[in-house]
């Protein structure tokens, strides 16, 4: 069998308002751009991914996620206004100019929309492929609202105007949501074209089938709060998605022992020194009020430190963690820890901020990093929290289990 030319065009400007730098900005560990370019890598059907932009930031981090840029989109198809036609447009003309490139398909995925099933984008595929006589296929999901019990106002007299009438009833407006025709909402999961039909002038052509999205998956990044639901998603739902790196583990059902890093995990990285070389820290007291609502709830706690330093003994007496310090191979030291409080590897957690944690995360059941990690840290962990160390990012992640045993 010949396989089929699929192409993923991913559009992503560089000036976005509501959040700005959104297409680059970490979301749930990677950059929000590096779930659709995921999305078509771990496709079987897609033979190459585009990222069209006009930023050069987000030009390199699509490459670093393994996506071309064979060019930077012009600045007139940048706009807050442009539509996705003309820079589909662009991308198609430029690559048959170019390289001499025509795909047979086009697939359109919208970093706003990142959270995919994994079998979505080959889905549509294929539907398309089977219906020679179908110009396109859209994500659909069922509408939350019914567009039958809408209504248009009269400017002129202010009375209200059915939106939709249906044949045989009467007043669809009043009737039971069961007995009006079903709708669709379209999604910005995916969006599979016929090249012709993009230069003809159309993104969507006059015949288009439907690949339906469970409405689980329905989200749509356009504000801080829809950021903020939709990464809850991808961390805490426990949906199936397509993400960028290694397969993400849930916090345990069951929870035996939290294993704490000390520098940029219960502080903020930072140190003060004075003359005599005494090191201060800064810390979080929500940290400390969240550490003691768990251990009255018995749930046991250590800090596993590199530093052999007076103030992470001080602190954690103060906080009344047990601490092991000086060890430089921390995944040597774990085992043996978890062994001492009598902790399963599954049934613990482990929080970190750098490369030197990052062997300790295939160790243990979940590995958490905060939000201000090394990257290679984030990218290794299972949860990255929403705050920074010392900022709160322990209160983050106790909290959750807290409201987890209620």
């Amino acid at each position: 069998m010949v396989k089929r030319e699929v192409l993923a065009i991913i559009p992503a400007r560089g000036g976005s308002k509501g959040i700005p730098r959104k297409n680059v900005r970490l979301f749930a560990g990677h950059p929000l751009i590096a779930y659709s370019i995921a999305a078509a890598r771990q496709s079987e059907l897609v033979t190459r991914v585009i990222v069209s932009t006009d930023d050069e930031e987000i030009a390199r981090v699509a490459r670093d996620y393994g996506a071309e840029t064979p060019f930077l989109r012009p600045a007139e198809l940048a706009q807050d206004q442009t539509l996705d036609l003309p820079v589909f447009q662009h991308a198609l003309r430029w690559l048959e100019e170019q390289e001499g490139y025509q795909p047979e398909l086009v697939v359109q995925l919208r970093p706003t929309s990142p959270v995919r099933p994994p079998a979505l984008v080959d889905e549509a595929v294929q539907i398309l492929l089977a219906h020679p006589e179908a110009h396109s296929v859209r994500g659909v999901v069922p509408a939350g609202q019914n567009p039958h019990k809408m209504w248009r106002i009269d400017p002129q007299n202010g009375q209200m105007i059915p939106l939709l009438q249906v044949p045989g009833l009467e007043e669809p407006y009043n009737a039971p949501r069961q007995v009006l025709p079903p709708v669709y909402w379209q999604t910005g999961h995916i969006d599979v074209i016929r090249p012709e039909v993009i230069r003809k002038g159309s993104m969507s052509g006059q015949v288009i089938l439907p690949v339906m999205v469970d409405p689980a998956y329905t989200v749509d990044i356009d504000t801080p709060r829809d950021w903020a639901r939709s990464e809850w998603l991808v961390w805490y739902s426990e949906l199936e998605i397509v993400y960028p790196g290694h397969r993400r583990r849930p916090l345990p059902e069951k929870v035996d022992l939290v294993v704490f890093d000390f520098d940029g995990v219960l502080t903020d990285n930072r140190v003060w020194v004075d003359e005599e070389g005494h090191e201060m820290v800064a810390a979080n007291r929500s940290d400390s009020l969240g550490v003691a609502y768990l251990r009255r709830s018995g749930l046991k706690m250590v800090v596993l430190s590199t530093e052999t330093n007076p103030v992470v003994a001080a602190r954690c007496r103060k906080m009344q963690i047990p601490v092991v310090q000086g060890v430089w191979d921390k995944a040597g030291e774990l085992p043996r820890i978890m062994a001492e409080f009598n902790a399963a590897p599954e049934r613990t957690i482990y929080v970190g901020n750098d490369v030197n944690d990052v062997p300790c995360f295939s160790l243990v059941g979940c590995a958490v990093a905060v939000a201000d990690a090394q990257p290679a840290a984030r990218r290794a962990a299972d949860i990255v929290l929403s705050r920074n160390g010392g900022h709160g990012a322990v209160r983050e992640l106790l909290d959750i289990l807290m409201q987890r045993m209620k």
